[in-house]
């Protein structure tokens, strides 16, 4: 006999899942049923949003919906944050957990892991779905990937009764197709981009697939283009490429400066375009905007919109093209230099950090959590890797992000080594996460800028005129600690030479480099 659980899992192979984040419990043991002799890999977290977090860092890197379990009440809350990150970053993670009794629901009976309204708390977050019966297994599972992977992905959640879970079910169905979106006409946005001579592209998350397409439609407009965080490693040292934030005064005279912006798969978020919370963004009410999501096509002015898939936007787009001149390459150059001369002296160095980082370790994915060189980098990096540079410093902000999320970027890209660039605080929020990577043998370099506290946060009371309070929690002892975790330990300085060598010294599986700074 099939259960529930077990077609479950079989559903979840047949769209593609291979590998599944969780923690098991008494509420979901009918899906590890299910686990065993699927060929779906389950990875063992060691808490339930860092199942989520990897399951976010899994999709990031794969392109595939990343899939979680977690029990009810208590592992759903636990996964709610990182569901929160996925949706602010367009992520595809699936969430999937049990549910109590259907008799029992909304009753209050007092049942273990009850929660008054357990879909409707996560409806407020993203789209839930319940399988209340074994005859809507397959109705439900096509649904949510629908879900996943049509328009702006991001969360889904689909809960299973815990009376439903080991109900006879029929193997599920092939799964449906989602159909194919039709393609806008782009007549007129190549008519506005042919008629250009200072034009300017700004490239988001959207565009992290489209690479080959969005640099040849540069080159064929000889336009720069300005990436966003989760763009960065488009068009590594291209010519025509400017690695920084809008929220910089260079960068936003570059925009100022053309007469005409393509806005590519990009949210125009505060955390890109306006980190510092000053205003003064340019003008972009003459815009073309591409985005596969019709609703934020309508939450700022642009002269034309396209709902498109950004690769399949652009390569429509280019045969309808000719060669331009318009001087990108001086004024990307020119806005690089002033952009980067705009950063801090302690900016700067962290900044010469990164760059021995991506060089020591080529083709490297940095995946970040919110601590100063990331901030750092989130203003200026070239990264060489596409889709190689993520974190959780933009967006929904979550700390603690990073130790799950390199652990499923690593698993996405079996054999590319992945750094976790986290703080000392951030890293208390989940230091679980690093047996994982034990575990499993992941080629993951834990990197900690260990500056004893929030200084971030410091500094920015400081500015305020605030009494810093509350922001030195004491960091942990790191060398017995990477012991605890049975990780290979350096404890270096912040200068690059040192940093030079602990990368080329570490070992082929997951390590911890402390940077101790003064």
């Amino acid at each position: 006999m099939t259960t529930v659980g077990q077609a479950l899992v079989a559903g979840l192979a047949a769209r593609g899942v291979e590998v599944v984040f969780g923690i098991p419990g008494v509420h979901t043991i009918e899906l590890y049923r299910g686990l065993s002799g699927s060929g779906v890999r389950h990875v063992t977290a060691r808490h339930e949003q860092g199942a989520a977090f990897m399951a976010d860092g899994y999709a990031r890197v794969s392109g595939k919906p990343g899939v979680a379990f977690v029990i009810t009440g208590p592992g759903l809350t636990n996964a709610l944050t990182a569901m929160a990150q996925a949706r602010a970053d367009s992520i595809p993670v699936l969430v999937v957990s049990g549910v109590n009794r259907r008799d029992s629901l909304g009753r209050g009976l007092g049942h273990l892991h009850e929660l008054p309204d357990q879909a409707g708390l996560v409806a407020a977050l993203c789209p839930t779905f319940r399988i209340d019966a074994p005859q809507t297994l397959d109705r439900v599972l096509d649904a949510a990937f629908a879900a996943l992977t049509a328009g702006r992905p991001g969360p889904v959640h689909v809960e299973v009764p815990i009376d439903v879970m080991a109900l006879p079910c029929p193997a599920p169905a092939a799964p449906q197709p989602p159909p194919a979106p039709a393609l806008p006409d782009m007549t007129e946005a190549a008519r506005r981009l042919s008629a250009s001579t200072r034009p300017v592209i700004l490239a988001g998350g959207g565009a992290r697939r489209a690479g080959g397409a969005l640099l040849v439609l540069a080159e064929r407009l000889d336009a720069p283009v300005i990436l966003t965080t989760n763009a960065r490693g488009l068009m590594h040292a291209h010519p025509l490429v400017v690695p920084a934030s809008a929220s910089l005064n260079a960068v936003r005279a570059l925009i100022a400066g053309a007469d005409q912006v393509l806005a590519v798969g990009t949210e125009l978020g505060p955390t890109d375009y306006d980190m510092y919370g000053r205003g003064g963004l340019p003008d972009l009410s003459g815009m073309i905007r591409i985005d596969r999501d019709a609703g934020h096509l309508d939450r700022h002015p642009a002269a034309l919109t396209v709902h498109a898939d950004a690769g399949a936007a652009l390569a429509a787009l280019l045969p309808m093209l000719h060669q331009a001149r318009n001087e990108g390459a001086a004024r990307a150059a020119a806005a690089r230099a002033a952009a980067r001369a705009e950063l801090s002296e302690p900016m700067q160095a962290q900044l010469a950090l990164l760059d021995v980082l991506r060089d020591a370790v080529p083709g490297a994915i940095i995946v970040g959590d919110s601590t100063q060189p990331v901030y750092a980098g989130n203003l200026y990096h070239d990264h060489d890797r596409p889709g190689g540079w993520f974190n959780a410093a933009t967006g929904y902000g979550a700390l603690g992000f990073a130790p799950g999320a390199a652990v499923g970027a690593a698993l996405a890209a079996p054999g590319t080594p992945v750094i976790c660039l986290i703080g000392d605080g951030g890293l208390q929020f989940s230091p679980g996460e690093l047996r994982t990577a034990v575990d499993e043998a992941l080629p993951v370099t834990f990197l900690v800028w260990n500056n004893a506290g929030f200084r971030e946060i410091a500094e920015n009371m400081r500015d305020a005129g605030i009494e810093v309070i509350g922001c030195a929690p004491s960091p942990l002892n790191m060398a017995p600690f990477a012991a605890a975790c049975d990780l290979p330990f350096v404890r270096i300085t912040p200068d690059a030479p040192a940093l030079r060598q602990a990368l080329l010294a570490r070992g082929p599986g997951p390590n911890l480099i402390e940077i101790r700074v003064p």
